[in-house]
C-alpha cells in the first residue's frame, strides 16, 4: 500500500508517518509532500498512491486546489484544525475528515473505512457515492434573507446568483428581488450543490438555470446573459477560469 502525507508542518508529517506504520507495518511506502505546487508536481510524475492523507492550510494555498489541477481519482483523508471544510472536502473524493491534533484511534478508524471500501478490482468512483451518503453530505435548501428589516425564507432553486459587493453579499432571486445575506461567497461555495451552481469570479456565484447565454468575449474570456425577473446582468468570465467553467456547464 502506498501513501501520500501532504502536510507542511514537519513535526505533523512526521508523527502521521509514525502512526501510519503503528497501524500497519505492512504499510513501508509513505511518501510526504509540504505544499500544493509541490504535490501536483509528485502526483504528476509518480504513480498515483492508494491513499492521500492531506491537510487543508498549506503554506501555499488550500489543498483543494491540487485535487482540482490533477486527475487524481483516488480516496483521500483530509486532516484540519478546522472544521468548516467538510462539505467542500467530501466533494473530492474524501473518505474521512479529522480534526487536529490527529489521535492514532481517529487515524485507525480512517485506515479501516479504507479498507473497508477500496477493494481489489473494485473501481473508487462506484463506491464513492456511498461512502459520501454515509458521511451524510447535503446541500443548503434554502436561505434566510433579509430586505429592510424583514426576514424572508428564499429557496435554493429559486436563485439567479449571489453578489459580493464590499465584503456585503446579497442574492437575486427569479423575480429580480436582491436580499442580504449573511455568507460569504467562500462559505457558499461549501454549501452550494456544484452541479447548479458555479463561482464565476471574486463577485459572482451563478446558478445555471439563470443564465440566458453565453458568447465569447475579448482575450479568449466568456460573457454571460443571466437573467433575475426583469433584470439582467452581463458576467465576464476570465480566460483562466473559461476551460473550468466549460467542463462544468457540460455536466
Amino acid at each position: 500500500m502506498k501513501v501520500l502525507i501532504v502536510e507542511d508542518e514537519l513535526l505533523a508529517a512526521k508523527r502521521l508517518q509514525l502512526m501510519t506504520g503503528q497501524y500497519d507495518p505492512g504499510i513501508t511506502d509513505v511518501q510526504c509532500t509540504e505544499s500544493v505546487w509541490e504535490t501536483i508536481a509528485w502526483l504528476e510524475n509518480n504513480p498515483a498512491p492508494d491513499l492521500i492523507l492531506s491537510d487543508i492550510q498549506l503554506s501555499d494555498g488550500h489543498s483543494f486546489e491540487i485535487f482540482r489541477r490533477v486527475a487524481y481519482k483516488g480516496p483521500v483523508v483530509f486532516t484540519t484544525a478546522y472544521d468548516q471544510y467538510a462539505m467542500e472536502a467530501f466533494r473530492l473524493f474524501s473518505i474521512d475528515y479529522i480534526l487536529k491534533p490527529v489521535t492514532a484511534e481517529a487515524l485507525a478508524k480512517a485506515f479501516d473505512k479504507y479498507k473497508q471500501i477500496v477493494t481489489p478490482h473494485v473501481d473508487y468512483q462506484q463506491v464513492l457515492p456511498r461512502v459520501q451518503q454515509v458521511a451524510g453530505e447535503r446541500y443548503k435548501t434554502r436561505f434566510l434573507g433579509r430586505i429592510g428589516q424583514r426576514l424572508q425564507f428564499v429557496n435554493a432553486e429559486d436563485v439567479s446568483f449571489f453578489q459580493a459587493d464590499n465584503k456585503i453579499v446579497y442574492l437575486t432571486d427569479k423575480q429580480g428581488v436582491r436580499y442580504l445575506i449573511d455568507y460569504t461567497l467562500e462559505k457558499l461555495e461549501q454549501l452550494l450543490d456544484p452541479q447548479l451552481f458555479f463561482r464565476l469570479n471574486r463577485r459572482y456565484i451563478v446558478r445555471y438555470s439563470a443564465i440566458e447565454y453565453i458568447k465569447p468575449h475579448l482575450n479568449s474570456r466568456l460573457k454571460l446573459m443571466v437573467r433575475g425577473g426583469g433584470l439582467q446582468e452581463e458576467f465576464i468570465i476570465s480566460r483562466e477560469r473559461v476551460a473550468e467553467f466549460r467542463a462544468w456547464a457540460e455536466g
